[in-house]
């Protein structure tokens, strides 16, 4: 058993998995027949050997605060099959991973480790990466590498400007003629300028004219967009300081974690990746069951590589998160632990679709270049919409919000009418200017939380 001696849902385990093909290797493996040795103990701890094609069956150990894991199999993803295998079997069969174990010393070698650095890094963390810094560089040459680099980021800025002004010049039909390649260019001028969001914002802008009927009105909205994050960047010294440091974030400049951390009960309510072909980049939306603050957890992987952070869907941890800063922003770095995850007892509370919309309002204000707020909605239905697509409409027939095109024709939303079934049902996602994108749902009359991703 864990910590607080609750196991988890299978859901919650197959939330873990990097891909489809982990969790249907995991699947395999979540029944006894492999499985020997196995046991858990009161700390959150998870072990047993599995079988494999060599002569040595593999050793896999979890520790479920974390989570974290450790197996000798040479997959090179986190978690591994084997490791989804064995939560899948402790969540399932209490008989066969039984509790009250007393970790095997392979097992208990690397769990005593890691509590060990987990102390350390409490202790003393804080102070050995200030320590590292100043070994490093000291202030006075980290002062002029952060001028030069705001340098050439005020050069390819002006250079954008420019390019912008040439578009709305010549007409936007000439952003057709011209295609992708001219885009390209600026963009790589702009990677050449230590400006990465200025980049990836420009290779958006060259993608467009290509994207169906109504992109010149597409291209005028993101190209207005673009002008104002120059001239934000441009005016950076007449900014207040949270708007100051959302311009620097959303153009590519590193903004570490350095608030007061904020211990809470976070409710895990999604988690999912996206790729741009060269790194994976995993969000966590987190939800503060006392704060009422939500966050999001960032974490990254090399092409072909999960990220490391992995949460259970849809449970609940008692911990500490340190917000990254800028206005309205909501990054922040997982902090430390005080126990091990347990179901959640109920979703975040909601609102009405009109008060979601009202939320992504506000948010705007204060980061004008969000493309998403978190909102939880409560008491809507899933229903086709009338021009194709589908909506969110408030059960007591108030208003409707329409389905994001990224989420057309993904499982999750299929999912998520067949939880509904005609009835009310809570979901939280992502409110944003191309529509709902729906992440997690409950419903009365199907206990659990059920991710869509």
């Amino acid at each position: 058993m864990n910590q607080t001696g609750v196991r988890w849902t299978s859901e919650q385990v197959l939330a873990l998995a990097p891909d489809d093909t982990s969790r249907r290797a995991g699947n395999k493996l979540g029944t006894a027949g492999p499985w020997s040795e196995t046991g858990c103990d009161a700390t959150g701890a998870v072990w047993g050997l599995c079988k494999g094609s060599g002569s040595k069956p593999y050793r896999t150990v979890v520790d479920t605060t974390g989570p974290a894991c450790a197996c000798s199999c040479p997959s090179r993803k986190f978690p591994c099959k084997h490791a989804l295998g064995l939560l899948l079997l402790w969540a399932a069969d209490g008989r066969t991973v039984a509790g009250g174990a007393e970790a095997p010393g392979w097992a208990g070698e690397w769990l005593d480790g890691r509590r060990k650095r987990r102390a350390e890094r409490a202790a003393g963390g804080a102070e050995k990466t200030t320590g590292g810094a100043a070994r490093t560089a000291g202030p006075e040459a980290a002062r002029r590498r952060a001028e030069r680099r705001a340098a050439r980021i005020t050069s390819g800025a002006s250079e954008l400007e420019q390019r912008l002004t040439d578009l709305l010049r010549g007409g936007l039909a000439s952003a057709e003629q011209a295609g992708y390649g001219l885009w390209e260019e600026t963009a790589a001028r702009m990677v050449d300028a230590q400006a990465p969001g200025l980049a990836g914002r420009v290779r958006e802008l060259g993608a467009i004219p290509g994207s169906g009927p109504g992109w010149p009105v597409r291209l005028l909205e993101e190209s207005a967009l673009l002008h104002l994050l120059d001239t934000a960047w441009l005016g950076l010294d007449r900014l207040p300081e949270p708007l100051a440091a959302t311009v620097r974030t959303r153009v590519g400049l590193p903004s570490p974690a350095g608030g007061p951390p904020v211990r809470d009960h976070w409710l895990v309510l999604a988690q999912y990746d996206t790729s741009d072909g060269k790194l994976v980049t995993r969000r966590i939306r987190l939800y503060g069951r006392d704060s009422g603050r939500s966050a999001v957890l960032l974490s990254f992987g090399a092409a072909g590589r999960a990220p490391e952070l992995a949460l259970p869907v849809g449970v609940m941890i008692d911990a500490e998160i340190v917000p990254h800063p800028g206005a309205g922003q909501s990054r922040a770095d997982w902090g430390e632990r005080f126990g091990a995850p347990v179901p959640m007892e109920e979703p975040p509370p909601g609102g009405s679709v009109t008060a979601a919309i009202e939320a992504y309002g506000a948010a705007l204000r204060a980061d004008p270049w969000l493309e998403a707020c978190p909102v939880t909605l409560r008491d809507v239905v899933p229903v086709p919409g009338a021009g194709g697509g589908w909506q969110l409409a408030d059960a007591d027939g108030g208003s409707a919000l329409p389905v994001a095109p990224v989420s057309l024709g993904h499982p999750g939303l299929w999912k998520l009418a067949a939880l509904s079934g005609g009835g009310p049902v809570t979901v939280f996602g992502e409110c944003g200017h191309r529509g709902f994108r729906p992440l997690t749902a409950w419903s009365a009359e199907a206990p659990g939380t059920v991710p869509l991703t």
